[in-house]
């Protein structure tokens, strides 16, 4: 059986990665709802719509747990997909934990990267006045960047323009951690690596989120792992182009270096 993971377009595929690198006994199904990407962009009742259109597609495989590989999807619609559904599903979470906690002591704050959705969803608020008792984290909303991911606008001078002038009234000296809250953002770590100033660490959900994977899935004893790493690729509109991209997105992501 497979591991299915799911987001609007692209951006899952840097949960996937996580998850291939982490688990390479496992096979995968990766959906792609591509008839409606982005997600970040349209109202919270479209959202719910579309995600669960794709998850009864995606349960006609055999598959024995979901990963909900999209921080919009999972803030508008993890809560209702496990009241329908009999199996574990993973969602995301912008990492605003983790990067609070890497500058614990230091007096640095955190800048979140999220799309508009993330950010106004009550989930996303919620979290951060949890943890946030000290005012650090500041949020910037990066609506365009996705569709620069699905064009596959990865890298070079143009990209670096982008966020060069995102940041340009940010004093990056106050800040030591950068969170990606939006999976298609770290298509962008290595760029960002190369624009932000040295002492800022840079960090996204996929590892605590496939952490959590393998945990549920030790725990209802389904980590045998007798695959082989394949991935069956699908998407809403099958459109062969697209299912070709796909497979390019991870092949950028496995030759990366990785942390």
């Amino acid at each position: 059986m497979k591991i299915a993971f799911f987001d609007s377009g692209l951006g899952g595929i840097t949960v996937l990665d996580e998850a291939m690198r982490r688990m390479p006994q496992e096979d995968f199904l990766y959906f792609a709802d591509t008839a409606h990407v982005p997600y970040g962009t349209k109202s919270k009742e479209e959202v719910l719509t579309f995600v669960k259109q794709s998850v009864d597609t995606i349960i006609q495989d055999e598959i024995k747990a979901l990963v909900i590989a999209c921080n919009t999807a999972t803030s508008i619609a993890i809560a209702e997909l496990r009241n329908i559904y009999n199996m574990p599903i993973i969602g995301m979470e912008p990492a605003v934990k983790p990067a609070l906690e890497m500058n614990r002591g230091s007096g640095l704050r955190v800048l979140v990267f999220a799309t508009p959705l993330t950010l106004k969803e009550a989930k996303y608020r919620e979290l951060v006045s949890r943890i946030d008792d000290m005012g650090m984290v500041d949020s910037l909303p990066l609506p365009e960047l996705v569709e620069f991911c699905e064009n596959l606008e990865l890298e070079g001078a143009r990209m670096a323009d982008y966020f060069l002038s995102k940041l340009k009234d940010y004093d990056l000296r106050t800040y030591g951690t950068v969170v990606l809250g939006c999976t298609h953002y770290p298509f962008y770590k290595r760029l960002l690596s190369q624009i932000l100033p040295a002492h800022i660490q840079i960090v996204d959900g996929s590892r605590g989120t496939v952490n959590r994977l393998i945990q549920v899935l030790q725990e209802s004893d389904q980590l045998q792992g007798a695959g082989s790493s394949n991935v069956r690729w699908m998407c809403s509109n099958s459109d062969p182009a697209y299912l070709q991209k796909m497979q390019k997105a991870l092949a950028f992501l496995q030759a990366a270096p990785h942390s």
